[in-house]
């Protein structure tokens, strides 16, 4: 009798143990997707031919200070996200969509929507665009990522620089014609990025490093 009450005993202290491992390690998956890596859906083509729509990636939570060509997940200003598929809006009317001057300055406010572009330009950088190819600091950006923009004025080519806020990053799609990006509504506050994609893990045909 005694035997089999330890028997009993063992194996419910096993079962005690499975429990709580299994929650430790659920635990230990929240927090690493909440503070650390959190994976992402590509929901447009505006990052093609690097990234495709309905691929996932990884993203550092922890790199949230990017450097140029790193692809960062962010919140855009809400100019990016205006309700009924308005027009994107930069924080200075005189700026962005069909303009001369790409715009420097979003709106103020933080949109609750994720986007997926890339960084193209720096705090203090002096940017210009053409042909959807970015002038930095009077270096032209070079990358086969990049395709090709033919809209024109106001969208692929502007004839003003501008010079990239303190504190704020400059990003684009690597599919400058179908993109909608800081040209249109502003650089994005660094308070505002999420992180910076690493690693994409599916479709299994594209797995790899960013």
């Amino acid at each position: 009798m005694a035997s089999t009450a330890k028997k009993r005993k063992s194996a419910f202290g096993g079962f005690i143990e499975l429990v709580v491992t299994v929650a430790i390690a659920i635990g230990l998956a929240f927090l690493i997707q909440a503070f650390v890596v959190k994976p992402y859906r590509i929901p447009s083509v505006s990052m093609v031919p690097t990234l495709q729509v309905g691929q996932r990636i990884l993203v550092n939570r922890l790199s949230t200070h990017p450097s140029i060509g790193d692809v960062v997940v962010f919140h855009p200003p809400q100019g990016a996200t205006l309700p009924n598929n308005a027009p994107p809006q930069c924080g200075d009317a005189q700026q962005g969509m069909n303009r001369s001057q790409p715009c420097d300055r979003p709106t103020p406010q933080e949109s609750s929507q994720t986007f997926v572009k890339r960084v193209v330009g720096l705090p203090g950088d002096t940017l210009r665009i053409v042909d959807g190819h970015v002038f930095r600091n009077g270096k032209e950006e070079r990358g086969r990522y990049i395709q090709p923009c033919t809209q024109g004025s106001g969208s692929c080519t502007f004839s003003k620089s501008i010079t990239v806020p303190a504190g704020e990053y400059y990003m684009m799609g690597d599919n400058r014609g179908e993109s909608d990006d800081s040209r249109f509504w502003g650089p994005v506050p660094q308070k505002w990025i999420i992180g910076v994609a690493f690693f994409t893990y599916w479709p299994p045909d594209r797995i790899g490093t960013l």
